[in-house]
């Protein structure tokens, strides 16, 4: 379903980034990372471009913001998988941020987001 597409995953717990980089590969994606960190993030998205992106709300070194806005800049869809919620800064800027509540099943989590790459979002 994602013939190949470069898909980021930045999730700070080492089994769920395992299991999502499972699905994104089960669903004929590429994965970029997955890495723990907003820092590393930034990285990737500076050495390359990705076609979508899981993000957790809170990574090791703060919330994902940076890396969103980041995402929003390029016109790059994704869906923020998390136990906590949408930080504040982000909920303000845009309302349509797709959130998935942990624990879902990784599958779901790369459906859902294979949703908002067509429609573009």
């Amino acid at each position: 379903m994602l013939g190949g597409l470069p898909i980021l995953i930045v999730e700070d717990e080492a089994l769920i980034a395992l299991d999502l980089a499972a699905a994104v590969e089960e669903f004929d994606g590429r994965v970029i990372g997955p890495v723990a960190t907003v820092a590393e993030a930034l990285s990737l998205l500076e050495q390359g471009v990705v076609a979508a992106a899981v993000l957790d709300a809170n990574l090791a070194d703060r919330d994902v913001t940076p890396i969103a806005l980041r995402l929003i800049e390029q016109v790059v869809p994704f869906v923020i998988h998390t136990g906590t919620g949408l930080p504040a800064e982000l909920a303000a800027i845009d309302s349509d941020i797709l959130v998935i509540q942990k624990p879902s099943r990784a599958a779901s989590v790369i459906t859902r987001l294979i949703g908002r790459i067509g429609q573009g979002r």
